[in-house]
């Protein structure tokens, strides 16, 4: 695709009600594109039944090497939800449910180590007890429900405590496909594929409270909140669209990728570029200033992409794939607007063995702060990429 320098346009500017949440710092990290490499010295592993969802911990961005900094979570298709830490790879607690484990999801918040899990109808919000006394304090009263009052029957979510482990249980009237948080740690989204014109919701666990603010045309299959601004991404089969959460009515940008189907997005950490992949291999990189069509189309996968992934403040992105391979990429997106992106392909991470019922490799997620990728296979491994 020919690359030509049009002039931007930048999405409407909102009046934020909220302070924005400030990035990590990378004072180690000197501009050189690091290497990641699946070398033996780089590479680390653990192993559990087949792993279906991945989370690597936000928690403590204070630089410690900590249980808490260090820790990531992980689900799997036997119902066990495990937190790992990375330093050593010892795994520091197990939670056993009934039901196949769909998606994982910490708490952003340094201090508010709460984990979300997502299985069938229901989501859990669990105390993961990784936190101080006077913090454990807080956790436990934010998870009390107390007097909640009883949902119609037409209800879209109906919080319930979780009796088994002391937090919240929200069920849904549809299978629950993914989750994301927002960056200040109180709002959680849900998303059913199943769930036509309702199937995205967004739960507010501070007041207990569910809602429904968006008109969905078409069959959600994903969504993200802008990691600084008040927008919402809502990925369709074919489409993303995104609101402006002060005003839900109509989306403000369609973006159009082309493809058959939307399987994963990520956003960048500077909110005006987002990747979109897809179940036939392809990745569509978009600059939102710029068009609402793809600046490039990166074909590098054979088989269906499981997840894409931007780093928090490396200029890293990395893709998943059914076919048992993980690409890193090194993406530079420049401050003069008229400079276009640097897309440079760095490596193919083949750790992954291809399971016998397929599947290859079903997530990735890159460290908080390091450029190190995690990844979890169907061949029921997880494993570390260091530099």
């Amino acid at each position: 695709m020919r690359e030509t320098k049009r002039k931007r346009v930048p999405m409407r500017s909102l009046k934020e009600e909220e302070e924005d949440l400030l990035l990590p710092d990378s004072d180690d990290y000197d501009g050189d594109i690091p290497r990641t490499g699946s070398t033996e010295d780089g590479e680390r592993e653990s192993s559990e039944d087949e792993v279906d969802g991945l989370e690597g911990s936000d928690d403590n961005d204070d630089g410690d090497e900590s249980e808490l900094v260090d820790g990531s979570d992980q689900g799997s298709t036997d119902g066990s939800v495990r937190i790992w830490e990375v330093e050593t790879g010892r795994c520091l607690k197990i939670w056993q449910f009934d039901e196949a484990i769909k998606c994982v999801a910490w708490n952003p918040l340094s201090g508010l180590s709460i984990l979300a899990v997502a299985m069938g109808r229901d989501l859990v919000i669990l105390n993961t007890e990784l936190d101080t006394d006077e913090e454990q304090e807080y956790i436990k009263e934010l998870l009390h429900l107390g007097n909640v009052t009883e949902p119609k029957a037409s209800a879209i979510a109906r919080w319930l405590p979780d009796e088994k482990y002391g937090g919240i249980m929200i069920r849904h009237f549809k299978n629950v496909s993914s989750i994301d948080w927002h960056r200040k740690g109180d709002y959680l989204s849900t998303v059913m594929a199943s769930g036509e014109t309702r199937g995205v919701v967004i739960h507010q666990i501070s007041k207990k409270l569910t809602q429904k603010p968006f008109k969905i045309r078409g069959l959600p299959l994903t969504a993200l909140f802008h990691p600084s601004r008040s927008y919402f991404f809502i990925a369709t089969r074919k489409n993303v669209r995104v609101y402006n959460l002060l005003k839900v009515d109509e989306p403000v940008k369609k973006l159009e990728t082309g493809m058959r189907e939307i399987s994963s997005l990520t956003i960048h950490p500077g909110g005006d570029n987002l990747i979109v992949g897809s179940k036939e291999g392809k990745m569509c990189w978009f600059d939102m200033d710029l068009s609402s069509k793809p600046y490039k189309t990166l074909k590098n996968h054979p088989k269906d992409i499981t997840n894409v992934v931007f780093h928090r403040s490396y200029p890293l992105f990395a893709s998943s794939s059914e076919d048992s391979t993980a690409y890193v990429f090194h993406g530079k997106v420049y401050d003069d607007l008229n400079e276009n992106p640097l897309i440079v392909p760095l490596e193919i991470l083949r750790g992954h063995s291809t399971s016998s019922n397929g599947g290859g490799v079903l997530d990735c997620k890159f460290h908080p702060r390091q450029p190190w990728l995690f990844t979890a296979g169907a061949d029921s491994n997880i494993k570390l990429y260091c530099h």
